[in-house]
């Protein structure tokens, strides 16, 4: 949940990696810093508590830091509160081992009293400081070597971990070490880079190495070297980038997330275009010939367990609905955080889908490496080409939406809903419970999206007017039923995250059984009415809570214009098929919880107590 940078070249080195880190400042932002080393002078750490600009200030943007070779942190606090004492980088009292660290380390405790029976002192609260300096330990007991230390520490290091470290021996190395957090490399001719995401480097090298777990790689200016825990060379293959750089800037909007917002038509389509195709005759064709997922496999597959968290769980939800009525079978939907600590039984043929936008959240990681020692099949749907969920499910489908920064999903989620959509499909045909006339239909309703979706994100004005008036409210309620409740967990969970306003999603039909009694004058409840079958029941529960005060925004499609009776504010959204209404829906609430934050005067994309990327449990 930290952002990791470094650099070993012939430039200016403090420069470099201040870029690299406001790339990552998404994945942490309490405090940040850098160390430095020039020639065979101690390491310069420069360190400040507060967002990423304070610590380029304090350096005069890095300028006023010499040297060619460093590491840089934005820190996401665990251990220890948000503090210049606490932020990273962690240094030995000699400066011998300097270091950063993306991760948890769950036994520092236990290695902190063995150092201190060693003579080592502490002067932070972290877990890292433990970090740096058992390497410290076993870099001076045994042969100095660094690769040789930071194996020695990894097989006694319980938890997960991104390190960069530099040693005062090597002026002119970095040495980064892997386990369950993520950490790429990047090549040029004349420097090497490592980061945590690949938008750190992308402006100076499109050539990325993946590291994989309990791998190590020393960086210079003539290159990177892979080890494995045993201290032996490794050969790796880089996969080259080919996102536009400029998709991981803002291009004039005021922040990422609307950005995104504006980019979902463009994701939606290019993973549609991923993994369907239309043959001479006009045919669709669903295409997942470079999976495993062949219809004899399809077609013996009985249960399905989505796994995930936060907005991609809430897109399972709404998947789960598609899937089990396209074929008939079983889902379920599950947060991965709570499905690794359960004891499953998995019935009959399973498929458990792991579903994480960066292909490296934690718990989603531990879940799929449930499944796969229980013998159950696996597949990953991940953002990232080469992700550790990308590497080790058996299959792997990828989303095309491109770099996504604000720490709010938007189009990521819209393109996992739409990956989903299609697998959805593609077992419904192998299991023949949709004919040929279905499929056509489902289709042309898929690739409609993309220019409903922009007619939505262009009736903004209304939702901002709107949000003007709602931006002072306490508490928020949703409610739907069927797909309309998973759209309401991910249109409560939007506001919640970059508004800071407390808010709730339910059932509609749960509201008797306890929920209305929080019903009072004023409170803002947002109900979402798609689904034709379930559209008079829901519009009975609005009834209901606008009865009893409430005032009420409601969602629901064109033509249902009855509905200007009971809510005090409707936005509308373009006709689809039922199955795929949480592709138009949850635009609007994206767009609210958007213009809400701006409203309330709120940083949109870096909130508070969050980052990106859920590397820790």
């Amino acid at each position: 949940m930290c952002g990791i940078v470094g650099y070993c070249g012939k430039e200016q080195a403090a420069p470099i990696l201040l870029e690299g880190l406001s790339k990552l400042e998404y994945r942490g932002y309490d405090s940040a810093g850098l160390a430095v080393r020039h020639d065979s002078d101690n390491p310069e750490i420069v360190k400040a508590k507060g967002r990423l600009h304070i610590l380029a200030e304090k350096t005069n943007f890095g300028k006023s830091m010499k040297g060619n070779c460093g590491i840089g942190h934005t820190r996401w606090a665990t251990h220890g509160e948000p503090s210049v004492e606490n932020a990273h980088p962690h240094a030995t009292d000699d400066f011998n081992v300097v270091g950063v660290h993306n991760g948890i380390i769950e036994n520092y405790k236990e290695l902190k009293d063995k150092l201190v029976r060693k003579g080592y002192t502490f002067y932070s609260d972290t877990d890292t400081e433990v970090a740096i300096k058992t390497i410290d330990y076993y870099y001076k007991k045994y042969t100095h070597d660094p690769i040789e230390a930071l194996a020695k520490t990894m097989v006694r290091v319980r938890g997960s971990y991104a390190l960069a470290v530099i040693f005062r021996e090597c002026p002119d190395k970095v040495y980064v070490a892997r386990k369950d957090s993520p950490l790429i490399v990047g090549v040029t001719d004349e420097a090497s880079f490592c980061a945590s995401d690949v938008p750190a480097i992308l402006e100076y090298t499109r050539n990325i190495y993946y590291m994989n777990d309990l791998e190590m790689a020393e960086l210079s200016a003539d290159g990177a070297v892979f080890y494995n825990l045993d201290g032996d060379k490794v050969a790796k293959e880089p996969v080259v980038i080919d996102w536009d750089t400029s998709a991981a800037e803002r291009g004039g909007y005021e922040h990422f997330m609307i950005k995104e917002i504006h980019e979902q038509p463009r994701a939606v389509l290019d993973t549609l275009n991923s993994m369907i195709a239309k043959t001479d005759d006009g045919k669709y064709l669903i295409d997942l010939s470079e999976t495993s997922l062949t219809d004899d496999f399809l077609a013996d597959i009985n249960n399905i367990y989505i796994v995930a968290c936060g907005s991609t769980y809430h897109a399972g939800i709404a998947a789960q609905y598609v899937f089990e009525q396209l074929t008939g079978i079983p889902v379920r939907c599950e947060l991965a955080s709570e499905f690794r600590y359960r004891n499953l039984p998995f019935c009959g043929n399973s498929l458990v889908v792991a579903v994480s936008q960066s292909g490296e959240t934690a718990d989603t990681l531990a879940a799929l490496r449930l499944a796969k020692e229980a013998g159950v099949k696996t597949l990953g749907i991940v953002n990232v080409v080469g992700s550790s969920i990308a590497r080790e499910a058996d299959s792997v489908l990828y989303t095309v939406a491109g770099p996504e920064i604000a720490v709010a999903t938007t189009k990521a989620y819209s393109s996992q809903l739409i990956t989903l959509y299609v697998l959805a499909i593609k077992l419904a045909l192998a299991k023949k419970t949709i004919d040929e006339d279905r499929l056509t239909h489902l289709c042309d309703e898929l690739y409609s999206l993309p220019d409903k979706i922009k007619a939505v994100i262009d009736d903004k004005e209304r939702l901002q007017w709107f949000a003007s008036k709602v931006a002072a409210q306490k508490d928020v309620f949703f409610i739907g039923r069927g797909i309309d409740y998973a759209i309401c967990l991910e249109g409560s969970l939007k506001l919640k995250e970059i508004s800071y306003i407390h808010s709730e999603a339910y059932a509609a039909g749960e509201l008797k059984h306890g929920t209305i009694s929080l019903i009072e004058d004023g409170i803002l409840v947002i109900s979402v009415l798609t689904q034709s079958s379930l559209f008079e029941k829901t519009l009975s529960n609005l009834v209901e809570v606008k009865s009893r005060g409430a005032y009420t925004m409601a969602i629901t499609t064109f033509g249902n214009y009855s509905i200007e009776d009971t809510a005090n504010f409707v936005t509308y959204v373009p006709r689809i098929d039922d199955l795929f209404a949480a592709s138009l829906a949850i635009v609007p609430l994206q767009l609210l919880s958007y213009y809400v934050s701006v409203a309330r005067g709120l940083d949109v994309d870096k909130p508070r107590n969050l980052a990106k990327s859920v590397t820790v449990e």
